[in-house]
Protein backbone atom coordinates (compact mmCIF):
# COMPACT_ATOMS: atom_id res chain seq x y z
CA UNK A 1 0.00 0.00 0.00
CA UNK A 2 1.30 3.54 -0.55
CA UNK A 3 0.49 6.51 1.00
CA UNK A 4 0.50 10.15 0.17
CA UNK A 5 -0.09 13.09 2.35
CA UNK A 6 -1.25 16.36 0.74
CA UNK A 7 -1.28 19.92 1.86
CA UNK A 8 -4.67 21.67 1.82
CA UNK A 9 -5.71 24.48 -0.32
CA UNK A 10 -4.53 27.73 1.48
CA UNK A 11 -9.02 28.63 0.71
CA UNK A 12 -9.47 25.30 2.44
CA UNK A 13 -8.84 26.22 6.05
CA UNK A 14 -11.35 23.76 7.58
CA UNK A 15 -9.51 20.44 5.61
CA UNK A 16 -6.64 19.08 8.25
CA UNK A 17 -5.04 16.79 4.92
CA UNK A 18 -6.09 14.97 1.82
CA UNK A 19 -4.35 11.39 0.82
CA UNK A 20 -4.16 9.23 -1.84
CA UNK A 21 -2.61 6.31 -2.52
CA UNK A 22 -2.44 2.21 -4.07
CA UNK A 23 -3.99 -0.26 -2.19
CA UNK A 24 -2.65 -3.45 -3.55
CA UNK A 25 -5.07 -5.87 -1.76
CA UNK A 26 -7.63 -4.39 -2.78
CA UNK A 27 -6.54 -3.10 -6.47
CA UNK A 28 -7.80 0.15 -5.70
CA UNK A 29 -6.98 3.85 -5.97
CA UNK A 30 -8.06 5.74 -2.60
CA UNK A 31 -8.75 9.53 -1.61
CA UNK A 32 -9.36 10.78 1.34
CA UNK A 33 -9.82 14.64 2.73
CA UNK A 34 -9.62 14.87 6.37
CA UNK A 35 -11.99 17.70 7.96
CA UNK A 36 -11.31 19.44 11.04
CA UNK A 37 -14.36 19.09 13.60
CA UNK A 38 -14.81 20.01 17.08
CA UNK A 39 -13.82 16.32 18.30
CA UNK A 40 -11.10 16.11 16.24
CA UNK A 41 -9.26 19.46 15.87
CA UNK A 42 -6.21 18.16 15.42
CA UNK A 43 -6.51 14.87 13.46
CA UNK A 44 -9.83 15.56 11.60
CA UNK A 45 -12.74 13.04 10.39
CA UNK A 46 -12.48 11.53 6.87
CA UNK A 47 -15.51 13.08 5.11
CA UNK A 48 -14.58 12.02 1.84
CA UNK A 49 -12.90 8.80 1.77
CA UNK A 50 -13.25 6.89 -1.68
CA UNK A 51 -11.08 3.85 -2.86
CA UNK A 52 -12.54 1.19 0.14
CA UNK A 53 -13.92 -1.67 -2.52
CA UNK A 54 -12.05 -3.91 -4.72
CA UNK A 55 -11.55 -2.68 -7.56
CA UNK A 56 -13.04 0.96 -6.34
CA UNK A 57 -11.09 3.81 -8.27
CA UNK A 58 -9.17 2.40 -11.46
CA UNK A 59 -6.67 5.26 -12.16
CA UNK A 60 -4.47 7.60 -10.62
CA UNK A 61 -6.29 10.20 -12.15
CA UNK A 62 -9.41 9.82 -10.69
CA UNK A 63 -7.96 9.60 -7.04
CA UNK A 64 -6.36 12.58 -7.68
CA UNK A 65 -9.78 14.04 -8.81
CA UNK A 66 -11.40 13.65 -5.62
CA UNK A 67 -8.62 15.64 -4.07
CA UNK A 68 -7.82 18.03 -6.32
CA UNK A 69 -10.60 20.63 -4.88
CA UNK A 70 -9.20 20.58 -1.78
CA UNK A 71 -5.76 19.89 -1.95
CA UNK A 72 -2.14 21.26 -3.86
CA UNK A 73 -1.56 18.41 -6.49
CA UNK A 74 2.13 17.94 -7.02
CA UNK A 75 2.99 17.33 -10.48
CA UNK A 76 4.32 13.80 -9.78
CA UNK A 77 1.85 12.95 -7.89
CA UNK A 78 -0.08 11.05 -10.65
CA UNK A 79 3.31 9.03 -12.09
CA UNK A 80 4.28 8.21 -8.18
CA UNK A 81 0.90 6.53 -7.97
CA UNK A 82 1.08 4.77 -11.76
CA UNK A 83 4.49 3.36 -10.38
CA UNK A 84 3.41 2.03 -6.85
CA UNK A 85 0.52 0.36 -9.01
CA UNK A 86 3.25 -1.25 -11.38
CA UNK A 87 5.37 -2.45 -8.12
CA UNK A 88 2.76 -4.20 -7.00
CA UNK A 89 1.95 -6.55 -10.29
CA UNK A 90 1.92 -10.13 -9.23
CA UNK A 91 1.92 -9.81 -5.97
CA UNK A 92 -0.19 -12.51 -4.65
CA UNK A 93 -2.46 -12.17 -1.32
CA UNK A 94 -1.32 -13.92 1.95
CA UNK A 95 -3.35 -16.01 3.59
CA UNK A 96 -4.83 -13.80 5.83
CA UNK A 97 -5.33 -11.31 2.98
CA UNK A 98 -7.54 -13.83 1.53
CA UNK A 99 -9.56 -14.90 4.62
CA UNK A 100 -9.78 -11.23 5.43
CA UNK A 101 -11.86 -10.39 1.93
CA UNK A 102 -13.54 -13.89 2.31
CA UNK A 103 -14.98 -12.44 5.51
CA UNK A 104 -15.85 -8.95 4.50
CA UNK A 105 -16.63 -9.29 0.64
CA UNK A 106 -17.87 -12.57 0.41
CA UNK A 107 -14.64 -13.62 -1.99
CA UNK A 108 -11.26 -14.36 -2.39
CA UNK A 109 -11.00 -12.03 -4.99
Amino acid sequence: MSRYELKPKADMPCVIKAVVGWDRPLQTFFAQVFIRTEAEPEEGEATIWVGTEPGEILTAAAAIAVVAPHAEIPGDLAEALEADLRASVGIRDGVHQVEAKRQIFGSIQ
